[in-house]
């Protein structure tokens, strides 16, 4: 058995370059011993798990939507908002909710307080990524890369 004290797991943070996108997260499978990049499945692990933060009014991520992979959340603390297909929810701690394939999501912080997050995301092979709002996909095979007819930046026509 491995085990870790979330407590003791390093917060990564995360900006686009206008830091239009902020957030903050412990990789507790990754500290587990997960390699995300590993084809092997007992290395990669089924699932992926996470400990995210969302400072008060902030968005970590573009409006997006997954091929294969399916999340869910469950709102440990604070307030926010999700945006999906159907428009804006609001979501608070005790929620919890699931994407599936194809389910346009993101997450945003209209509260007072930090947002924080359990996610558990199954992180399929293969997996590539759509952005509605600028029309982009990331595709993870060969190499991680976005693209519309060229290679694009992750951020480009998101901010």
């Amino acid at each position: 058995m491995r085990k870790v004290n979330v407590a003791e797991v390093e917060e990564l943070r995360w900006s686009s370059p206008r830091a239009t996108f902020a957030g903050a997260g412990r990789q507790i499978s990754e500290a587990l011993g997960r390699d995300p990049q590993s084809t092997d499945l007992l290395a990669r692990h089924p699932f992926d798990v996470e400990i995210a933060r969302i400072a008060p009014g902030a968005t970590p991520y573009p409006y997006h939507s997954h091929s294969m992979q399916w999340e869910f959340y469950h709102v440990i603390a604070g307030s926010g908002e999700v945006r999906d297909a159907g428009g804006t929810t609001p979501i608070a701690a005790g929620d919890a909710f699931l994407f599936k394939p194809g389910e346009p999501h993101q997450l945003r912080n209209s509260g007072t307080t930090d947002l924080v997050l359990f996610v558990v995301a199954d992180n399929p092979i293969g997996e590539s990524t759509h952005f509605p709002d600028s029309d982009k996909w990331v595709v993870r095979s060969p190499e991680r890369r976005a693209i519309r007819s060229e290679p694009l930046d992750y951020f480009d026509g998101e901010e």
